[in-house]
């Protein structure tokens, strides 16, 4: 796309990389930083384990809050950004800044916050909410808080191109897919994303909650996620011919344990991720004192069942007591199975607060990408509803 607009030879243009907190001149072939892979990690491990895997908040709560301190850090670059050019329209713009100073209001507050306006003060509550959502997900001895850069020019605008552009990509499929020479990748392009493949992976853990905790089966999760996901797709204007090459990927067993595969691989690959992991995600055995422990090893790991009030006692230790003697091989098993550090499971074993997930759950309550489903909890059980969030 760069090349296709002449950007690499227009010397009015800076091409950069932001990747974590560093700028970078742009190379796409640049491998993953490590300090960013190891962070998205704990944050899916820490909020999926907090939420049974629910798809929104697993993936994108972090990653959104990442988002947005991008741009912070972006609009300071150098001698700082006069203009941003988005494809939000300015209803939708007032919309995210009255929902997010009202988050941040709700979770803290900043005294700098009225010095103030505009953009700034927007990213300022960001700010706020990322910090108090690092605490809450990974507790208060948190070695790395991100925040949200928010030292950004107070004069900084933006130019929206909402009412001049058709933002469907159907509108526009020349310039996209032959001039611009875009490709829609077969694990990236994921139901309503074109560059993520998190969404794939959400569908994934639905089929596995499915065949895991609900006694049922892979493709009967998998049916429930791709239906929610399809028509999120129609209601967000995809091209028809997208909506049905998504359809025909999820088709038939054959297709889904095609798709399983790629998403496995990516999941290692990504974030370092087993197929053990994440059906020790999906079960969140270990919050809430270990409400779900004694199922979750009779389910997938019997022959540690006799072991529960050993390991019960190791997660109910501080978190950074060491282990010594026989516990040091329960405590390698315990990372082996869930991929999780013991001071990391100690934190959900121990975060049994009242309200300790409503900030969680204060930043899904706005979110347009959810709704109700009918399921069933067990193989024969009852018709019942459940929310649904993802991409």
């Amino acid at each position: 796309t760069y090349r296709a607009l002449g950007m690499y030879d227009d010397p009015s243009c800076e091409l950069l990389l932001l990747d974590g907190g560093r700028i970078r001149p742009f190379r796409h072939d640049l491998p993953a930083d490590p300090a960013v892979t190891s962070r998205n990690r704990a944050d899916i491990l820490m909020t999926g384990h907090r939420t049974a895997a629910q798809a929104r908040p697993t993936f994108c709560n972090a990653c959104n809050l990442s988002m947005a301190n991008s741009f912070g850090l972006a609009a300071a670059h150098g001698r700082g950004a006069d203009l941003i050019v988005t494809g939000d329209s300015r209803e939708e713009q007032r919309d995210y800044a009255v929902w997010i100073n009202r988050l941040g209001r709700q979770v803290g507050h900043d005294p700098r916050a009225r010095q103030r306006t505009g953009f700034p003060r927007v990213l300022g509550a960001l700010d706020t909410v990322s910090r108090a959502y690092a605490r809450t997900i990974h507790g208060e001895a948190t070695p790395e808080d991100p925040g949200v850069h928010a030292d950004v020019p107070a004069d900084l605008s933006f130019f929206s191109i909402f009412e001049d552009t058709p933002y469907d990509s159907g509108s526009h499929w020349e310039l996209l897919t032959e001039f611009l020479g875009f490709r829609f990748d077969d694990l990236a392009f994921s139901f309503t994303e074109s560059d993520c493949a998190n969404p794939a992976l959400m569908a994934h853990l639905r089929g596995l909650t499915c065949e895991h905790v609900y006694g049922r089966s892979y493709d009967d999760g998998m049916d429930e996620y791709v239906s929610f996901a399809l028509r999120l797709m129609r209601r967000k204007d995809f091209p028809q011919r997208l909506i049905d090459r998504m359809a025909e990927r999820y088709a038939g067993t054959p297709a889904r344990t095609a798709v399983r595969d790629a998403v496995e691989r990516f999941a290692a690959e990504a974030y370092d991720l087993t197929p053990q992991h994440l059906v020790c995600l999906v079960h969140a055995p270990f919050t809430a004192r270990g409400q779900r422990l004694s199922a979750f090893l009779r389910a997938e790991h019997p022959e540690l069942a006799a072991a529960e009030p050993a390991l019960r006692a190791l997660l109910a230790a501080p978190a950074d007591e060491p282990v010594t003697g026989a516990d040091l091989e329960l405590a390698a098993s315990l990372e082996e199975i869930s991929g999780l550090t013991l001071p990391q499971a100690r934190r959900l074993y121990a975060d049994d607060r009242p309200g300790s997930g409503a900030l969680v759950n204060r930043i899904l309550e706005d979110d347009p990408h959810k709704e109700l489903i009918s399921t069933r909890h067990s193989a024969d059980g009852p018709t019942v509803h459940e929310l649904l969030s993802g991409r």
